[in-house]
């Protein structure tokens, strides 16, 4: 039986009990799940003004603790055999949050580190990030502490299939629509919605998104994430710091696909990038990564399956073990987008990035930034930082666009959908402004534009009084 998956307290997500006394109640019930309640007080603080209003105070207050509390979460086994007849258990969850706005939509994560906690950490986040993009999605999180590294292409699809068998007693287009996240690539997306399709009899569902194009996936779905993150980051900057993206180095963080498009959209804008990452080690590319480059880690990480270590000798770049992008103290960076995982900016980091001259952090990850990677970016306040709610909110809104092409039975062009993602993000940006008003960060116009839209549902659907 695979090994069961625990939450690991960090000492850079621990919470702040002098603060919001009316979550004193969820931080009694949950102090096993560090990085949840994190998430929460994250979102807590960026609202803080909502919760003192002397007329709708009350009300934003008994909202906000109504949201933290998934509508429902349902776990089970997923037994599954390896290519020596061996039975494995691993487990698997959905949790289902917030339906306020329509179905639960959220990803799927395979990673030996999820577990309930994980999951509520990022159907949360996913309520507020479904509520910016304008479409009429819940929020949801789901998935299972099977390790994909290392399995071959059968006991990756046997366990997909193992996992969709109880999965698909759950999900429906008008229900709970899951996609994919860490570890559910486009080649899992296939083997769960295959083994629905014979288990339901049921062909051209919207009930997953991040299908092939071949049976009823959308373009521009894989980029989706990674190119959103940067033309969000693009408005910023041309706004704010009133230049572009043109010959500024950016590091980013990570290999898998959000890192892997908000790169290749990074070079495409004439922007330098710098690194990319893996758990192992960073790639660095002193003078930017060039097309050559991108290709063969595309190559290495969706062909080879291989780790960044190995591609040395391959691209112009320079593999540095036991360390990421945050931790080089050498260098040089004009912009950071972290596309890895969460926490992985701390404090020390946030703090080395600031003292280098780094003038905008953009969240392709789901916080990446720590409590104290926060309150460090927030105490320069010259910084853009934009949470990964608003910033990486392209792939939710893409798998919304492709959810609307399966109900319609129709078929939309790579260019349509690419100009319907710009719109979004423009769009999603113009809400954090707009929220953010005169004396707000766009971190504070984030948070406030997602949680009031759904406040409000609540009010109107008669669940929040």
């Amino acid at each position: 039986m695979a090994a069961a998956a625990t939450t690991t307290t960090n000492p850079q997500s621990c919470t702040n009990p002098a603060k919001f006394d009316f979550l004193n109640d969820l931080r009694s019930k949950y102090p096993h799940q560090p990085v949840f309640l994190q998430a929460v007080e994250e979102m807590a603080l960026s609202i803080e003004p909502l919760f003192n209003d002397p007329v709708n105070g009350k009300f934003y207050k008994k909202a906000f603790l109504y949201l933290t509390e998934p509508e429902r979460t349902i776990s089970f086994h997923v037994p599954w055999m390896d290519d020596q007849g061996a039975q494995h258990v691993n487990r698997g969850w959905r949790v289902e949050f917030s339906s306020a706005l329509g179905p639960y939509k959220g990803g799927l994560r395979f990673h030996p580190t999820v577990d309930d906690g994980i999951l509520k950490f990022l159907g949360f986040e996913q309520i507020f990030k479904n509520s910016l993009t304008g479409l009429p999605l819940g929020g949801g999180k789901g998935g299972s502490d099977f390790d994909p590294k290392g399995k071959s292409e059968g006991e990756i699809r046997r366990f997909c299939e193992s996992f969709m068998t109880e999965l698909c007693r759950y999900i429906d287009a008008s229900t709970d629509v899951p996609a994919g996240d860490i570890g559910v690539g486009g080649r899992e997306i296939g083997y769960m919605y295959g083994t629905y399709k014979r288990l339901s009899n049921k062909h051209g569902e919207g009930v997953l998104t991040g299908k092939s194009p071949l049976f009823g996936g959308i373009h521009l779905r894989p980029e989706a994430t990674g190119f959103g993150t940067v033309y969000m980051a693009q408005h910023a900057i041309e706004d704010k710091l009133k230049r572009s993206l043109e010959g500024t180095r950016c590091a980013v963080s990570g290999s898998g696909n959000v890192a892997q498009y908000a790169s290749k959209m990074l070079i495409q804008l004439g922007a330098k990038v710098v690194c990319m990452s893996d758990s192992n080690g960073v790639l660095v590319f002193e003078e930017g990564m060039t097309t050559s480059d991108w290709e063969q880690i595309i190559v290495a990480k969706t062909v080879e399956r291989a780790r960044l270590s190995s591609l040395e000798t391959r691209v112009s770049g320079k593999y540095i073990p036991n360390h990421s992008p945050w931790t080089l103290p050498d260098l040089n960076i004009n912009f950071a987008f972290p596309c890895a995982t969460q926490n992985e900016i701390d404090g020390k980091a946030a703090n080395m990035l600031i003292e280098k001259g780094v003038m905008g952090v953009f969240e392709g990850a789901n916080l990446p930034v720590t409590t104290e990677g926060q309150e460090a970016l927030r105490a320069h306040r010259d910084v853009l930082y934009i949470p990964g709610k608003a910033a990486n909110a392209g792939g939710v809104g893409v798998s919304g666009l492709e959810m609307s092409q399966n109900a319609s039975r129709t078929y939309w062009k790579r260019e349509k959908v690419d100009a319907m993602l710009k719109e979004m993000m423009a769009g999603i940006y113009q809400q954090m402004k707009d929220n953010a008003g005169e004396d707000g960060t766009l971190e504070e116009g984030c948070n406030r534009a997602g949680f009031l839209k759904v406040a409000q549902a609540l009010k109107e659907l008669g669940w929040v009084y």
